[in-house]
Parts: structure tokens; C-alpha cells; sequence
């Protein structure tokens, strides 16, 4: 949230889109936006929430809101799972398309430990092995193992093809890339004490 609102360098009063997210993740958003949750049909249950925030149902794919309706798209962990390539492409440019700003998050293949069923470099092991555990995971939690099957996790130039117009920053934890981040800030927004470089070597 901190690099968000730095790199973007919110003057507040912001419209944002999140496109797959929860009320509860701008629960400690210093600057006052106008947010509005995206999410599948009964995910976000009908609940109080911030006089600031509005949820509705859709597709991330394809939201039904005009060209540029916001100021800025935000996903955060989304994008690896809405499917296969071309569905990837849908919700890029969907994202480019609903507003001139975005922020899109997503995690990295070289962060030792997998962000969604936490293996240790499980992008690397045999297919076999991998089936191996899904199989044995989907007798318990059918419904999880399907997410982690269905993750497509893109690569730092695979964001770079969907995303041409953005910059990346790479989160880095034990000095691995945790995830990367494609952002583009609205017009007349500068950046705002930036300590690195925004373009990174290669990943």
C-alpha cells in the first residue's frame, strides 16, 4: 500500500478500480480514494463498508464500464488467475482500457517459496510430481487445489508484452522477487522520492 500510494504519488480523491480485490484490503489506505471492489459473483458479501468504497460483481476480463470511466485500475494477484493466455491479454488491456492509470501485482516464478499452495520452488518440479500432490490435495480441498491448478503465473517479459506503456517494480524479499508490480501513473502525477530505478535488470 505505502509503494502504491508513493509511486503514484495519490493526491486523493483518486476513482479506483480494483478488479478482483476485497473491501478489506484498503482497510489501511492512508489517502482517501473512491474505490470500487470488482469481484465474481458472491465473492464480496453483501456487508458494511467503507462510506468510500462500492462493491459490484463482473469480470475482470470484461467490467461493462465505458472507456476510461476511472483513474486508475488496480489488481492485485489477480491476473494469474483469471486463465489462459489470451484471458490474460483480455484483462490487460481491460485494465489499460478502463482508466489512463494502473497498478497490476502479480507474483514471481523465482520466489522460492509459491505464493498460493507455499511449496518450496514449486514452478520447477516435474509434472508428475505435480499432479502427484494435486491429486492428493483435491481429496481434501477440492475447491483450493482447482485455484492452484488454474494459476498461470507470467514471467517478468510476458508483463512487459501485456503492459507496454508501464513501468515494473520488483518487490523483492530475502533479496528474491516476491512479485512484480506494472504501474503507469496518472497524467500530471510525478513520481516522489524513488530511491531505485524504475526499469530493473532482467528477471
Amino acid at each position: 500500500m505505502a509503494e502504491f500510494v508513493k509511486r503514484m504519488n495519490l493526491n486523493g480523491g483518486e476513482r479506483v478500480i480494483d478488479l478482483g480485490g476485497t473491501p478489506e484490503f484498503w482497510a489501511d489506505c492512508p489517502v482517501p480514494l473512491d474505490i470500487t471492489v470488482m469481484n465474481l459473483p458472491g465473492f464480496n458479501a453483501p456487508k458494511q463498508t467503507a462510506k468510500n468504497i462500492t462493491l459490484c460483481e463482473g469480470d475482470a476480463c470484461g467490467t461493462g464500464f465505458a472507456d476510461q470511466s476511472f483513474d486508475i485500475a488496480f489488481s492485485n494477484s489477480v491476473i494469474e488467475h483469471v486463465g489462459d493466455e489470451s484471458k490474460q491479454q483480455q484483462m490487460a488491456h481491460e485494465a489499460r482500457r478502463l482508466a489512463p492509470a494502473y497498478w497490476v501485482q502479480t507474483p514471481s516464478i523465482w520466489f522460492p517459496i509459491e505464493a498460493h499452495n507455499h511449496m518450496p520452488f514449486w514452478w520447477f518440479y516435474p509434472a508428475r510430481l505435480q499432479q502427484h500432490f494435486i491429486r492428493n490435495w483435491r481429496k481434501k480441498l477440492p475447491e483450493w487445489t482447482k485455484m492452484v491448478e488454474t494459476t498461470r503465473v507470467l514471467l517478468r517479459s510476458s508483463l512487459r508484452r501485456l503492459f507496454p506503456d508501464g513501468e515494473i517494480w520488483t518487490e523483492r524479499k530475502f533479496g528474491f522477487p516476491k512479485s512484480y508490480v506494472l504501474y503507469k501513473r496518472p497524467p500530471g502525477h510525478q513520481a516522489s522520492g524513488l530511491r531505485q530505478p524504475l526499469f530493473e535488470g532482467r528477471q
